[in-house]
């Protein structure tokens, strides 16, 4: 239906409703600017909230169990999501509130050219009307003016006491009057007809032509109402696809937790390689006791001592320091520092680190020898077009490459020789263990302070000579070898040498007493429990703590290394 002829009178109420269209336009435009501010935000929560939860860490921090590297693949994924939200926001703003923005600045123009025209319409109207209104009202005087002289000169033509003189004035005073009112009556009659020409016109031509355009407006706002509707919508579709595959990766991350392969994990990265403690041996406190044959006792003692041979007596302050002591496998143990070979670590730890950082030289030899080659083709490739290039340009690089080649070499080499005395010292501790599982000797001790060691009982104290560097400002010294579980067939060699801070009694058994400033010989380092091995210049071995004495390696070895 056509607003033109059906609501021809009915412009104020029309004003206000397309008043209301672009009012309502212009709310729901403030609705999407309101909904993507909240997927802004919330894109934005929830980036905050992934890189809360995964925060930046060195290599070898990384991850490794797959419930952590699942966890970390779903925080991806909702990093991803994060994504889909912010292109949601963003299409909602530039396809939605953006377009209704500017279409509603055209709309608030549009309808305000249609309105001043039919403003301008309503105006020429009342102005036509306004002029026949006058006339009319002229023509009514002037009507009234002619009766009145007309009854006037009727009063003095019928007077006989009237004067010729004032009837022929009344006279002329009525054919004046009669020939104004004629004139007014014909301009009322011609304004009469120009207003109804121009009102006919106006509700016919102007104001049907005003309201259809007013009309046209109005349905193309809604018809943009529709259209900005279907693009909410879809910009809420067009990334439900993507969603969905972060939801599946979120799914597949979960279904990826293996407990085995975590478990096994966990062994691998805390395995330290050292034998387990063996058995306490029994200590007999009653071998001062006399007994005779007709006592009916039954001995307790070992094997040894019920067939007549002396049996060691034990200390009993050695075995109440062991019975105060705990394992080190259930207590702390002394962190040590980080160094290059290694050596602060468990042998089996040590070994996998060693073996890591070997594939990494390998790496970077080999990326070192790709850039080398490349360099050489290069060179050739002057060499037989000169114009493309200088060879000799390309010596300072070849030759920094080279360098950089045998620094890695060396490097490689160092940490393999590093990995073989490790890897050669748990094969000789695998056939130690063998051999005494063999002979059924599974006795072991403690250690100093609750640290393993193996058991003693098999020390023979033959004592081996062999000259030791000589250390400065001190002379050359015979060394002991302790023929035990610890000890391979040869003797340790110095490794470096050590000056006690304090002195240490050494109570415990496997220790070394030593005191306040005397020096001693290094012949195996702390592997990580917080005891050393040291030899006296007299020969005697055994541990002490690392945190007691002032430790300097031999140059051939890892360097100086000092704890405090």
């Amino acid at each position: 239906m056509s607003w033109g002829t059906e609501l021809w009178d009915q412009f104020e109420n029309l004003d206000k409703h397309t008043q209301w269209g672009i009012d309502f336009l212009e709310r729901y435009a403030k609705f999407v600017k309101e909904r993507l501010d909240i997927e802004q935000n919330y894109a934005k929560q929830l980036r905050n909230l992934v890189k809360k939860y995964c925060p930046k860490r060195s290599k070898d921090d990384e991850p490794r169990f797959t419930s952590c590297l699942s966890f970390y693949g779903i925080l991806n994924e909702l990093n991803d999501y994060a994504g889909q939200r912010e292109v949601v926001a963003e299409e909602m703003g530039h396809k939605v509130y953006g377009a209704l923005m500017k279409y509603s600045q055209d709309l608030k123009a549009e309808r305000k050219h249609h309105l001043q025209e039919g403003r301008k319409a309503q105006q020429y109207l009342d102005h036509c009307w306004k002029q026949m209104d006058n006339s009319k009202k002229k023509f009514e005087r002037e009507c009234k003016e002619a009766e009145k002289s007309q009854v006037t000169y009727e009063r003095l033509d019928n007077d006989i006491n009237a004067t010729k003189s004032e009837v022929e004035k009344a006279k002329a005073q009525f054919y004046l009057r009669t020939h104004m009112a004629d004139e007014s009556k014909n301009e009322y009659a011609a304004q009469l007809q120009n207003f109804n020409a121009e009102q006919w016109k106006h509700f016919n031509n102007a104001i049907p032509h005003i309201f259809k355009n007013l009309q046209d407006m109005d349905q193309r706002r809604t018809v943009k109402l529709g259209e900005t509707y279907r693009s909410f919508a879809e910009a809420e579709r067009r990334v439900i696809p993507i969603i969905s595959k972060c939801l599946e990766g979120m799914v597949s991350a979960a279904k990826a937790v293996d407990e085995r392969k975590d478990s096994t994990i966990v062994v691998e990265s805390f395995k330290s390689g050292f034998d387990p403690p063996g058995d306490f041996p029994f200590e007999d406190f009653s071998q001062n006791l006399s007994r005779t044959g007709s006592d009916g006792t039954i001995s307790n003692a070992p094997k040894g001592d019920r067939d007549g041979a002396p049996g060691p007596r034990p200390d009993p302050k050695h075995t109440m320091s062991k019975a105060k002591n705990k394992l080190w496998l259930f207590g702390k143990k002394p962190k040590a520092p980080s160094v290059e070979d290694f050596s602060h670590l468990p042998p089996e730890q040590r070994r996998k680190r060693l073996q890591q950082r070997i594939d990494e030289l390998n790496k970077e030899l080999q990326k070192e020898m790709d850039q080398r080659d490349a360099l050489n083709k290069m060179k050739d490739v002057y060499e037989k077009t000169p114009q493309m290039g200088d060879p000799s340009s390309l010596q300072p690089k070849i030759s920094e490459t080279i360098c950089n080649m045998e620094k890695l070499r060396s490097e490689i080499h160092k940490h393999e020789t590093w990995l073989s005395e490790v890897e050669g010292k748990q094969s000789s501790r695998e056939r130690r263990h063998s051999a005494d599982n063999h002979h059924h000797t599974p006795q072991g001790r403690e250690s100093p302070e609750g640290s393993y060691t193996e058991d003693t009982s098999q020390e023979h104290h033959t004592p081996h000579f062999h000259s030791s560097p000589p250390q400065p400002g001190h002379p050359s010294a015979d060394a002991h070898e302790f023929d035990d579980e610890f000890d391979d067939d040869d003797p340790l060699p110095v490794i470096g040498h050590c000056k006690a801070l304090y002195s240490f009694d050494g109570q415990n058994e496997g220790t070394l007493v030593m005191a306040e400033d005397e020096v001693l010989y290094i012949i195996e380092e702390d592997k990580g429990d917080g005891w050393t091995r040291a030899r006296k210049q007299s020969g005697e071995e055994g541990y002490v703590p690392t945190t007691y004495v002032e430790i300097t390696m031999e140059k051939n070895c890892k360097g100086a290394v000092t704890y405090i």
